[in-house]
């Protein structure tokens, strides 16, 4: 039941990817066109985390993609986009998100520049399993449009 062809796990993951990355970075721009967070903090916090967590998010592409690669043909359930480990890290990260925002934990400004360089980065990340989905072995390695890193 809930079963896909291994090669369809790549668009499962670029989806939650794309819709994750751009309801995050919604919220991030919200809180910024609220004017919670001054300029100079903006220019220079976006590309920032942006930077940070583009790098972690484009290793985690590559690995979950060789991964699923590593399935075959086989028919897989439509959950194993993910390992344990990648469930377990982004219910902490959605969980820990969602009890700074409720408890007011953080300010605005950072949700305004954080959440926005880290929604681009996981809509890009969504964005690298469309690629990998798209790779065929005959062609040359998927490549960071951002590094120009060969994933």
């Amino acid at each position: 039941m809930f079963k896909v062809r291994s090669k369809y796990l790549l668009l499962i993951a670029a989806a939650v990817w794309l819709i994750a990355g751009s309801q995050v970075m919604r919220m991030g721009i919200e809180v910024m066109a609220a004017g919670a967070a001054p300029l100079w903090l903006l220019v220079i916090g976006i590309p920032a985390t942006f930077v940070a967590f583009h790098a972690m998010f484009s290793k985690l592409v590559a690995k979950h993609a060789a991964r699923i690669h590593g399935y075959g043909e086989e028919k897989m359930h439509v959950l194993r986009f993910f390992d344990v480990k990648g469930y377990i890290i982004m219910a902490v990260m959605m969980g820990g998100g969602i009890a700074l925002r409720s408890f007011g934990v953080v300010p605005g400004w950072f949700v305004a520049f954080f959440y926005t360089g880290l929604g681009t980065a996981l809509a890009l990340a969504g964005i690298g399993f469309v690629r990998q989905y798209l790779h065929r072995e005959d062609v040359a390695p998927v490549r960071c449009p951002v590094t120009g890193h060969a994933r």
